[in-house]
């Protein structure tokens, strides 16, 4: 069985998405594996997102997943396991783009997601791209007693 990751942002905190993007992700009739409600530490970003650190918007990317964009109140994340056949393919085609302002107006991020002024995508989700990317994500996000199968 497959496993994948998801994590709302803060932005999706914010703007109390939370139930929402869950009942929309239901519909892949997947099991959540591991859940849990944290802050991101500053190592936590850098190691998730060091696939962008040579990117001139990666500092914007480590302030966002940690919520320090998006006001006191938010800096958590809600990030979850989720297990089944073709997880990745499925939370995906729900999720949409990460760009929103290109995503499907009815994938998560076409509805609740926007681009900032300045620029920023604040998608309200993450999720795994590939077999290897999940695993390894997992992995930095999870300790192995945390996921109940």
């Amino acid at each position: 069985m497959e496993q994948t990751l998801v994590i709302i942002k803060p932005d999706g905190i914010k703007k109390s998405l939370t139930g929402n993007i869950l009942t929309r992700l239901s519909e892949a009739r997947l099991s959540i594996v591991a859940a849990k409600m944290m802050r991101v530490s500053d190592e936590l970003a850098r190691k998730h997102y060091e696939h962008l650190k040579d990117k001139p918007f990666f500092e914007d990317v480590i302030k966002y997943i940690r919520g320090e964009l998006h006001g006191k109140g938010y800096k958590r994340v809600m990030a979850l396991v989720y297990r089944g056949k073709d997880a990745i393919a499925k939370v995906r085609a729900l999720a949409g783009t990460t760009n929103p302002e290109e995503a499907d107006p009815t994938s998560i991020r076409g509805q609740f997601g926007r681009l900032t002024t300045a620029g920023l995508f604040e998608n309200v989700l993450h999720c795994s791209a590939t077999i290897e990317e999940a695993e390894k994500e997992i992995k930095l996000w999870f300790k192995p007693e945390e996921i109940v199968v």
